[in-house]
């Protein structure tokens, strides 16, 4: 897909300023955050040595009510503050006209993690959620697509309590984060 987000360039906020004016989960978002730890050496490394790249941009869509930004996006500041790259947070709410960009199985799911040149150009993007846990959301919609369904918000409160788990298996979250937004910054 070829998107274009350069007139999204400053109209988002910084990641000190989305912390600041959370309105919902703010505690657990700032335990993430003053909590990460590098699981591997090699990954700080990586991300360290991309300080002296000027060419890349992110735009992390988001919102304070969603549990996987909760869980997964103070690891992606984390990551990005170590590699020196300009990051702003979209709030899903305003800016939905780049979440139709960037549907997860037909839907809008946050965070997405976008990776732009200084032009504007998407390169990639990540989210929303780790690879393993976001197959578990992916075999339960196939499973139940029906929304509307007497027992779906019974069985999606199993998934997500399912998906709570898969989040700290290995390595954690900040594991799993770290190594597939290194895989998508590597490309670059």
């Amino acid at each position: 897909m070829s998107v274009n987000l350069k007139h999204k360039f400053g109209k988002g906020i910084t990641p000190q300023q989305f912390m600041e004016g959370m309105q919902r989960n703010k505690e657990a978002f700032q335990s993430g955050y003053d909590g990460f730890k590098w699981v591997n050496e090699e990954d700080r490394v990586f991300f360290e040595s991309l300080q002296k790249r000027d060419d890349l941009r992110v735009l992390i869509l988001a919102a304070d009510w969603c549990g996987d930004v909760i869980r997964s996006v103070p690891v992606v500041f984390r990551a990005l503050e170590a590699a020196g790259i300009v990051t702003e947070i979209l709030i899903l709410e305003d800016h939905q006209d780049v979440m139709d960009h960037f549907l997860t199985m037909g839907g809008r799911a946050v965070p997405i993690v976008i990776v732009a040149d200084k032009d504007g150009n998407v390169h990639d993007h990540w989210g929303p959620r780790p690879a393993d846990v976001q197959q578990l959301m992916i075999r339960f919609k196939q499973e139940n697509p029906d929304r509307e369904a007497v027992d779906y918000q019974e069985k999606i409160a199993v998934v997500r309590e399912q998906m709570a788990v898969k989040y700290e298996e290995g390595a954690g979250v900040n594991g799993k984060v770290v190594s597939e937004l290194r895989a998508v910054l590597s490309k670059f």
